[in-house]
């Protein structure tokens, strides 16, 4: 017996082997392409994707200036951004880790033993030399993504990690610019700092200020781009492993993503739940339009509308299980999608469709999940694993049609007026129809796979022997079922007459008392004999045919 398969987006395969194949492949195109056109297209705007998700993350904020599309999640990150405050020089410079950093490099440079970070020169005694912030003050006082971690900005901009010793002229040529920014003014202004190099050594004397110029271009000419990067590189590291720890091991963030999970999953339980019960008004009204005659009457169209809606909502109730299952898989799904959707943006932003895409995937991945690891329709293993193979070929198809959406919507084709929104969507659910359906039938239809699934059905598992006492107790069930619809009565008093008529045989009797028994006992269970009158005259008569009633 072949077993129907209800899944994501009420879609169910009713395929049985003597079906005709076209009308089958017609049928089932028609409710995935309803099932996909409702659930996945028609109440996707229940569901509000973001750029780069609904929750706040270091990455994406840090993204707010470069990308016109990114925006604060939460209006309270933004309006902490916002009121920030001004950059305060002496506050950041003042700290005391700014300090204690300074009384160490002082020591070194007195005992002669202080190296320029970015030069690799080891600084004399009696040189300027100044303490650099690698990740400028004033970046890290603006970084939203410090300010959302909620983390002090003097103290993380006097990191250890971050200040470096350097020659004053490399110090104060650099100011508050990058690492990348300096090093690429470096190399802008390279040819004409050593053109006034060479002009000031030709030079017979120099005086104070030219002395001091020809110093200062002299540091700036021997800076080593490289360690600069690696100190950058070093520095930046290390302040963002604080900022980010800071920031999601704390209350603000647990609280942000449980709420953003908790509103995807109730919203995806509701589309999954109506989508459900829209799938069976849908074809609760084409069954019912289907009943009318060939003459059109408007009357009797809104009547058989109005009795396949409330079919429809009759049904739904009656499946009120599938009901309950899907929509709690919906659930889990779209929590489980606002989750990985955030873990994904704490490295790199994910797009709306990008968005989509994952929730509707994981829409599929807990039916499939569920199918083979709960096995509530208790299949075999080989059809455990065929029926996971179909939850993944539509979740698949659906995956497709939302990118070729996505790609027709860049296109010029996106940009017109009402055609730029219907045909992207429509060629979509087509895709999506098509595909899944081919799946769906080479899954049902094609006799490796049914070979595959018959051998792997054999594999023992616990499923197998729960399958086994399963089949056993229906078989049980149902025979307890007949049995309470005999007569207990009768039934006692027949056996009652069986038992005397077996103790009657079984004694010793002659076969006239023998043969007086039997007639006795057809008599009274109503046994036709299959011959008339007497037995032996009508054996004699080889015309006459023994009928048995």
């Amino acid at each position: 017996m072949e077993k129907n398969l209800a899944f994501a987006g009420a879609v169910e395969v009713h395929a049985q082997p003597e079906d005709n194949l076209f009308q089958v492949m017609i049928s089932e195109y028609e409710r995935v392409l309803v099932s996909s056109l409702i659930t996945t297209f028609g109440l996707d705007f229940i569901i509000k994707d973001q750029h780069g998700g609904d929750v706040d993350t270091v990455h994406n904020v840090r993204q707010i200036d470069k990308d016109p599309l990114m925006t604060y999640k939460n209006a309270q990150n933004q309006a902490a951004y916002d009121n920030r405050g001004e950059y305060d020089s002496a506050a950041y410079h003042g700290a005391q880790g700014y300090k204690d950093k300074n009384a160490q490099v002082s020591a070194a440079k007195k005992d002669g033993t202080l190296q320029d970070v970015y030069s690799g020169k080891t600084l004399s005694p009696n040189e300027k030399v100044d303490l650099d912030h690698t990740v400028s003050a004033k970046e890290i006082h603006d970084d939203r993504g410090r300010v959302l971690a909620g983390v002090n900005g003097p103290a993380l901009a006097n990191s250890p990690e971050n200040l470096n010793a350097t020659h004053m002229s490399i110090n104060r040529s650099k100011k508050q610019l990058s690492a990348d920014e300096f090093i690429a003014k470096l190399k802008a202004t390279q040819a004409d700092r050593q053109a006034k190099i060479d002009k000031l050594q030709a030079m017979d004397t120099l005086n104070d200020a030219q002395r001091k110029e020809l110093n200062k271009l002299q540091s700036l000419q021997k800076t080593d781009t490289q360690r600069l990067k690696e100190a950058d590189e070093k520095a930046r590291k290390e302040l963002d492993r604080k900022v980010n720890t800071a920031y999601y091991t704390s209350a603000k963030f647990a609280k942000d993503l449980g709420t953003a999970a908790a509103k995807t999953g109730g919203k995806m339980a509701v589309r999954q739940a109506l989508g459900f019960v829209f799938t069976e008004i849908w074809f609760a009204v084409k069954d019912e339009l289907d009943l009318i005659d060939d003459s059109f009457n408007l009357s009797a169209t809104f009547e058989a509308i109005g009795r396949g809606i409330h079919r429809g909502f009759e049904q739904s109730k009656v499946k009120y299980k599938e009901l309950f299952d899907t929509t709690l898989s919906g659930g889990i799904a779209g929590a489980l999608a606002s989750v990985t959707t955030t873990l994904c943006n704490i490295f790199f932003t994910t797009a709306k469709n990008t968005v989509r895409l994952i929730r509707q995937s994981w829409v599929y991945l807990v039916d499939a999940t569920k199918v083979l690891f709960l096995n509530p329709d208790d299949y075999l293993f080989g059809e455990r694993i065929q029926a996971a193979a179909k939850i993944v070929a539509v979740g698949s198809s659906i995956v497709a049609g939302v990118l070729l959406q996505e790609a027709l919507e860049k296109t010029g084709l996106g940009a017109i007026p009402i055609v730029g929104e219907l045909v992207p969507t429509f060629c979509s659910v087509l895709v999506s129809g098509l595909l899944s359906c081919t799946f769906l039938i080479y899954l049902d239809r094609s006799k490796e796979i049914k070979a595959l699934v018959a051998t792997l059905n054999h594999v023992p598992t616990i499923s197998t022997v729960t399958h086994y006492y399963r089949q056993e107790a229906q078989k049980f069930m149902a025979y307890a079922a007949q049995m309470q619809e005999m007569d207990i009565d009768a039934f006692t008093a027949e056996v009652a007459l069986y038992e005397t008529a077996v103790k009657a045989i079984s004694t010793d009797t002659s076969s006239t008392e023998l043969n007086a028994i039997l007639h006795n006992l057809m008599e009274t269970l109503n046994i036709k004999t299959p011959w008339v009158g007497d037995f032996n005259s009508f054996m004699g008569d080889g015309s006459n045919r023994l009928v048995f009633e």
